[in-house]
């Protein structure tokens, strides 16, 4: 399992398929700030409920400097008919070996329900325009989680 990322640290590059099949690199942003999140599986309720929280929020988060992409293990045809359900209005990635999750330590040993289990674990990278980590989050909620991350990058008062 790979190291958690730590703030200042190079962000790992890649490349994915999004869910129209067309290639998004991490490099295609350099200059912007990126918030790179990951979580378990498309169409689920809680992983439907952190999208449609970046969703709702795109706009400010945009205005604010910040490009949003969604990684999960999901083959493209789930993450279309995922992001044509929810109105998403970012890039989903697929990521279906995990290489990129493990490169973000977003896959591993995690708690579910009181056990321990090998999985994805609901991360929040967030890269600088020079391409470093900003802020590292991990085993983060789904509820919530976008108000929170706004507060951590000063976007809301409070």
């Amino acid at each position: 399992m790979s190291e958690r990322l730590e703030k200042g640290a190079a962000a790992p590059d890649f490349t994915l398929p999004d869910e129209s099949g067309t290639p998004v690199s991490l490099h295609d942003f350099q200059g912007q700030k990126v918030i790179v999140y990951f979580y378990p599986a498309a169409s689920t309720p809680g992983c439907t409920t952190e999208a449609c929280d970046f969703r709702d929020n795109i706009n400010s988060l945009k205005s604010a400097g910040y490009q949003v992409l969604g990684v999960s293990k999901d083959e493209a045809p789930a993450l279309q008919k995922f992001r044509d359900e929810q109105g998403l209005n970012f890039p989903l990635l697929s990521d279906t070996d995990l290489e990129v999750h493990k490169d973000y330590a977003a896959y591993g040993e995690k708690s579910l329900y009181g056990k321990t289990v090998t999985g994805v674990i609901r991360s929040t990278i967030v890269v600088g325009e020079d391409g470093s980590v900003d802020l590292p989050l991990y085993n983060v909620k789904a509820t919530g989680h976008v108000k929170s991350l706004r507060k951590k990058l000063g976007l809301d008062a409070g």
